[in-house]
């Protein structure tokens, strides 16, 4: 990925962030006045996880600005696991939110304690609601450009902070207008289901970054498609793959004539990532030839990956 575009993404990413930290903000200052004015702990939950909102923004914003750092002498590979840190560190908020919110939900539960002013905490979550659209319009612009993980695992916790808002305004509404009681404190554990649901949920793409998870089988397929169709190729083995923030890495072996000289097999490499580019932009690629029928240390050929894929007309056999 060049120079010029790892900067524009990171100036993208950067523009997300800074956006969930204002309506973060925004929204912290108004659920603070709706809890004091309702006492709702379907409303202090969501004030929770505002303000989780703004810490992880916060650690989302240090997280692009890390991973949009080019490669240096230390990080040869770059800085991509960033964002799966930024993102690991937001499920840990939202843990401890759900677990917080559970308890003060089985108390509420237990002493029949509730709500007031219902007007109040349903007004800020109306605006909470608007404010989180606008917000997630555009983080999803923003991801379609970058993929960032650490702005994608930001957008599917203010997704789940539209449902917790709506939420919301149905315990508000059942416990004060339709005369349910218990309705505030059962939305408030359904609330804290749902925080844990979802952070589980963000920890899986974070954590197989974080332990170079191979690609999805689809993605890997793809990629062998694209391989099989250069017709000096004879083979392809020990394909590794990868992804670190945005961008994915790739290594294999690929078998060719054993009579070919060292400049045409370059160039045949060169071809080979040339294509491979167009299909996968941003792929950081490292072939390694290998003459064909090679035996190696187990005294076995390796596993021909291209022996399955369905150009076998193309690669001369």
């Amino acid at each position: 990925m060049s120079a010029a575009t790892l900067h524009s993404h990171g100036k993208l990413n950067r523009s997300a962030a800074y956006a969930s930290i204002a309506v973060a903000s925004l929204l912290a200052g108004l659920k603070i006045w709706a809890v004091l004015q309702t006492g709702s702990t379907a409303m202090l939950g969501s004030l929770a996880d505002t303000g989780l909102d703004l810490i992880a923004s916060l650690a989302t914003l240090l997280g692009v600005w890390v991973a949009a750092q080019p490669a240096d002498d230390e990080h040869r590979f770059g800085h991509g696991k960033a964002e799966a840190l930024a993102a690991m560190f937001q499920v840990v908020l939202i843990s401890i939110s759900a677990l917080t919110l559970a308890l003060r939900a089985g108390a509420q539960w237990f002493t029949g304690a509730r709500p007031a002013s219902a007007d109040d905490g349903i007004a800020v979550s109306v605006i909470a609601i608007g404010a989180t659209m606008v917000l997630l319009v555009w983080q999803r612009r923003v991801i379609a450009r970058t993929g960032s993980l650490a702005i994608s695992t930001d957008h599917l916790h203010y997704k789940s902070d539209l449902v917790l808002n709506f939420a919301v305004i149905a315990a508000l509404a059942l416990d004060q207008y339709a005369g349910v009681p218990s309705a505030d404190a059962v939305f408030g554990l359904g609330i804290a289901l749902w925080l844990g649901w979802g952070a589980w949920h963000a920890s899986q793409e974070a954590v197989e970054q974080l332990m170079d998870h191979e690609w999805p089988e689809a993605k890997k397929i793809q990629f062998l498609e694209v391989v099989a169709r250069h017709p000096e190729l004879k083979g392809l083995h020990d394909l590794r793959t990868r992804t670190s923030g945005n961008r994915d890495f790739v290594q294999f072996h690929v078998a060719v004539d054993p009579d070919m000289s060292v400049r045409a097999a370059h160039d045949v490499m060169d071809e080979i990532e040339e294509k491979l580019l167009a299909e996968f932009p941003g792929i950081e690629i490292l072939i390694h030839p290998d003459p064909e029928g090679l035996i190696n240390e187990t005294g076995l050929a390796a596993k021909d990956l291209l022996a399955d894929i369905d150009a076998p007309h193309q690669r001369g056999s």
